[in-house]
């Protein structure tokens, strides 16, 4: 997703824009730029294509420019190659109103169309454009800024978070939300508008977060926000108490690689506060112990990374549960015509809570009858607002593309909630209910010992990181947890990575294995340890370097015929995946790490998508 940040003030504007906007890097972007109200009247807009060092440089830090309010923006392409016209910000023909946005205008071409028939010229390839020149036009028409705004607002469909400078008012900034996640900052030294908190958090702690169809207009004194019906209301300010060293890398060489060794303390942080007295506690839940005894079927719905914590959650809940669980797609879920009837829970899973076709099945979900239960991180978001309960993963802030402890915290919560449910619906015996839960507790401990050895899946990594086409293989929850594998190596590394269950390798996987073909094989569950070691025999016999993944107890069957063995402690079957999964993490790491790839910042990649 692209980034925004907004200030209004007594200080410069740009340098503030531009500290926030390197806050905002690890969203991922190809271009930047600010804009910033002249003291005397008009708008000095800077942007480039590429990192934001070279629009930094090119205006020296912005250290010389004047005026106290501006906007700024990171940008990933989707209307429009990257370049330095398409980039944001985007200003109106007549130079009257710049600004920024997140989003996707629908209906541009239409609204395009008809401007240019009014002589109209544009001058970018984006949908964003349309809005600053429809803007002007408005406000041409004799409208004051505030009512202009909303007669766009009207106009347009789609998605988007505005960030909004005019030339003629300096000491106004506006922004208008829907379905992009846009937030206010409070403070005695002026008043901001980001994206993400970490944007603002150097300045501020004190935020709200506005909603669907709402307009904030900001001044130096405070914040006015009204709603779709252009009625003033009042916004709930939140407390954001986690510290800025937290989205900081901390000496590490990449935010990466420091969450992925924060795992045993978030995983701590997320279970610890909900087990009291050996019993696993949700306090606040509207789902009651009648509803949940009710409950007939589960949808869990999740983009990424988040849907592969799903899958493995299918496998749990199903086992403890005794009810149906169906993984779907965010972005198909609302198209598949579902079948929900009385009964059916959707748990929805989101690190951000903000990404759009998650919160489009979260809504399709309720239309239907769903009692929505959503697990996010982000206190405050979209997704956790609009859900009937939510739950928060509580894994602090996780910079990097490629999610790591978000995915581990998902997944404990998931776990927790299995526990829970079982217990209410009597479908878990007291013994096997104990000793989960004593085995979660232990996580913590146990993820130490699989960080403790690094140093050997580095080794793996410096062997195989010139492959330039790796399979994972595994059966039920190894096959679950191998989705996530796959996926980490592909996101970082841009190695062709897919998984497979191993069961289908004869139905047409295995003519893909030839002699040199990196196999990462994973045998953790133990019920099936037999048969993941007969397919890696499979594969050894067509010529590929099998690198196996398998607990300590196997790890000598296992080192007997694959190329080499990466082992973890053994836990409860239903929990290895939480284990598994960080030596995968380390590998892709590691082999990104020997291609000099940019780590934190994968191409092409966002770390919340608020687009379809």
């Amino acid at each position: 997703m692209c980034g925004i940040v907004g200030y209004i003030g007594r200080e410069p504007a740009a340098p503030i824009l531009l500290d926030g906007l390197a806050h905002l890097e690890y969203r991922g972007y190809d271009s930047a730029g600010i804009a910033v109200c002249k003291p005397g009247g008009g708008l000095e807009v800077y942007k480039s294509k590429g990192r934001l060092e070279v629009l930094s440089a090119s205006i020296d830090g912005g250290v010389h420019l004047p005026g106290c309010t501006g906007i700024g923006h990171t940008r990933w392409a989707t209307h429009g190659e990257p370049n330095d016209v398409n980039s944001h910000p985007h200003v109106s023909e007549d130079g009257t109103f710049s600004l920024v946005h997140n989003g996707i205008i629908e209906n541009y071409l239409e609204i395009k169309e008809s401007l240019q028939k009014n002589g109209v010229r544009f001058t970018s390839d984006t949908d964003t454009e349309v809005v600053a020149q429809l803007l002007a036009y408005y406000y041409r028409e004799g409208v004051d800024i505030l009512s202009a705004v909303f007669k766009v607002l009207h106009r347009i469909e789609g998605a988007y978070a505005l960030g909004i400078l005019c030339a003629d008012q300096s000491d106004m900034l506006i922004a208008a939300r829907k379905d992009a996640p846009l937030l206010l900052g409070y403070s005695e030294g002026g008043q901001f508008i980001a994206s993400d908190v970490t944007a603002i958090l150097r300045h501020t702690r004190e935020v709200s977060y506005m909603e669907d169809g709402e307009v904030a207009v900001l001044t130096r004194e405070g914040i006015q926000v009204y709603n779709s019906l252009k009625q003033p209301i009042t916004k709930e300010r939140h407390h954001v108490d986690w510290e800025v060293s937290a989205a900081e890398k901390g000496g590490y060489e990449h935010f990466m690689f420091k969450e992925i060794m924060e795992q045993p303390q978030a995983i701590a942080k997320t279970i610890a506060p909900r087990i009291r007295d050996g019993q696993v506690h949700f306090d606040g839940l509207n789902l009651t112990e009648d509803a949940i005894r009710d409950v007939k079927k589960i949808f869990i719905l999740a983009c990424g990374s988040s849907y592969h914590v799903g899958m493995v959650g299918k496998y749990m809940l199903e086992r403890l549960l005794r009810i149906p669980v169906e993984v779907t797609l965010a972005s198909e879920f609302r198209y598949c015509d579902p079948i929900v009837n009385p009964g059916t829970l959707a748990i929805v899973i989101s690190q951000s809570g903000e990404t759009l076709d998650t919160m489009a099945a979260l809504r399709e979900a309720k239309a239907r009858g769903a009692h929505v239960l959503s697990i996010v991180n982000v206190v405050g978001s979209s997704i956790a607002r609009e859900s009937d309960d939510v739950i928060y993963t509580w894994a602090g802030p996780e910079i990097a593309v490629a999610t790591t402890k978000a995915y581990s915290t998902q997944l404990a919560v998931l776990d927790l909630l299995g526990l829970y449910f079982a217990k209410i619906m009597d479908t878990i015996s007291p013994e096997t209910y104990t000793e989960i839960l004593e085995e979660l507790q232990r996580l913590p401990e146990k993820l130490e010992q699989v960080l403790a050895h690094k140093e050997r899946i580095q080794y793996f990594a410096s062997q195989y990181f010139n492959h330039n086409s790796v399979f994972f293989i595994g059966r039920n929850l190894d096959y679950a947890m191998g989705l996530e594998g796959s996926l980490k190596l592909k996101e970082i590394s841009y190695i062709h990575s897919e998984a497979y269950a191993s069961g289908e390798l004869k139905h047409g996987t295995i003519s893909l294995i030839e002699p040199g073909t990196l196999v990462l094989a994973l045998g953790t569950f133990d019920p099936l340890f037999d048969k993941a070691l007969s397919n890696v025999i499979e594969v050894k016999a067509r010529g590929a370097d099998v690198l196996a993944l398998t607990t300590e107890e196997r790890a000598a069957d296992m080192a007997k015929i694959a190329s080499g063995v990466i082992a973890i402690p053994s836990t409860h079957q239903l929990l290895l995946p939480s284990l598994g999964v960080v030596p995968l993490q380390l590998f892709a790491y590691y082999v990104a790490l020997n291609r000099g790839c940019d780590i934190d910042k994968p191409r092409n990649l966002a770390k919340s998508v608020t687009v379809e």
